[in-house]
Order: C-alpha cells, then structure tokens, then sequence
C-alpha cells in the first residue's frame, strides 16, 4: 500500500485556494458579458433592421434563405444574434443586403429594390471606403443625402443609422496613408453632417478603432487597413448596440 504524502492534501487545498482568488479577481460574477452593451428591447415588436453597405456589412452573406448564413459573419450577425436572442418574444427581423466592393453609387442603383421595397424599420448604412478611391466628396454626399430623403418620403418614422466610415494604417493603405485618411477623415464628416440633417444616429467607428489600436495592434482589429477581423466586428457590434439604444431612448424622452 503506498502512503500518501502528508503535505499532499494541504497543497491541494492550496492550489484550490489560488485558483479560486484568481477566478474571483478576474472573472466576477457574470463574466466579461458584464462589460458588453446590455441591449434592451428598444424596437417595437416585429421590426425590421435592414443593414446595407459594402463588403464590411456584407461579410460573405448567403444568398439564399438559409438561417445559418443569410446575414453573413459580421458585425450584423453579431447584433442580430444578441437582440435575436434575448428578444424572441419582440420576433424582430434582420435582414442584411450589403454588397462586396459597392459604393453610394451603387446604393443608388439599387435602392428600390434592396431598401424601399423591404420597407425597414431601422435602416443601418455603413458606406464609404471603396468611394474614398473614385467617387468625389461632394457626389458622394449628393447621392448619400437624396438616398436618405427617399427612405424618409417613403416612411418618416423610419430610424435611420449611419455609421462612419473607418480605417487603421495597416497593409496597402499604409503606403498612401496621408491622402487616403484624409479622404476617409472628409467622408467621415460629411456622414456626421448628414447625420444632424436627418436625424439619424452615428454611429463613430473610428473613435472606437483608434482607442482599440491602444490596446492591441491595429492588425488585430483591423487586418488589411478596410476589413476588420472578428474581434474588430465585435468592437462594432457593440458600438453599433450603444449608439442605437441611447439614440432611441433620447428620442422617447
């Protein structure tokens, strides 16, 4: 019979006690989900948020209806899920019809069928880095403010959310980075001045990247400089949760 070690059973205890400190500093109760946006259900039941935009919303989208796919793998399915899931009872519907590589100009030609004909709710429109390369500022707010005029002549209670266009030095933008952040700084600008115009809520993703490029490098959010990684969605989602849910609480007071 093999004898156990008399400082086996106070070294066990100890490893318990430390483990246990350690869960309790840094984990607390509720785990990181305490420090995430916390939405409430601030759309009426049955609405429709719409996401529209270029690659960054479209994230691989399915084409089909196919549930595990149709809003693709981004900062949208991400939203859609949280709401989705701690709402069930509100049966809100997502869609997502963000196209790779569009610009406003190719919003327009399509937003009869892929905006005003699915009559949104909400209407969430991140667009703007692929016009940085060959659509001038002032057509880029022409056709973005008289886009939005025909969602509110269609329906003025739609709630419109426009999020700022982004960027981080990292792969081919760094090579032309004073001129390209600058043209993505002045379409910045036009969306929050149009923001003001039509009452929508902005949605400030580059304040959001800037501060995470503190923490970690900017390839971690941001892999190429346009496309942010799955931590980068993340960040958005939880941007995009924030800035709706006080907007709409604001607007009810």
């Amino acid at each position: 019979m093999v004898r156990q070690s008399p400082w086996l059973y106070p070294a066990a205890i100890g490893v318990l006690v430390s483990l246990f400190l350690f869960l309790f500093l840094f984990f607390p109760a509720g785990g990181y989900a305490d420090n995430a946006p916390q939405p409430k259900a601030v759309f009426p039941k049955g609405a429709r948020i719409l996401f529209q935009g270029d690659s960054i919303t479209d994230g691989n989208r399915g084409r089909s209806l196919d549930p595990n796919h149709i809003l693709g793998h981004g900062y949208a399915f991400i939203i859609a899920a949280k709401y989705g899931g701690d709402f069930p009872e509100k049966q809100y519907v997502f869609l997502n019809r963000g196209i790779s590589g569009n610009k406003v100009t190719d919003l327009q030609r399509r937003w009869g069928s892929d905006t005003l004909d699915l009559k949104p709710d909400v209407l969430s429109i991140l667009i703007g880095v692929n016009d940085n390369v060959s659509v001038p500022l002032d057509e880029y707010e022409k056709i973005y403010d008289s886009l939005l005029t025909d969602v509110e002549t269609a329906n003025p209670k739609t709630v419109l959310v426009l999020c700022e266009p982004f960027t981080l030095p990292v792969g081919g933008v760094k090579g032309n980075w004073d001129t390209w952040k600058s043209g993505i700084d002045a379409r910045r600008k036009i969306v929050a001045g149009l923001a003001t115009k039509h009452h929508a809520a902005l949605v400030e993703f580059q304040k959001v990247f800037d501060a995470a490029a503190k923490r970690a490098p900017a390839e971690y959010w941001i892999w190429d400089g346009v496309h942010p990684t799955y931590s980068g969605h993340q960040l958005m989602a939880d941007a995009w949760m924030k800035t709706v849910q006080s907007f709409l609480t604001r607007r009810e007071r």
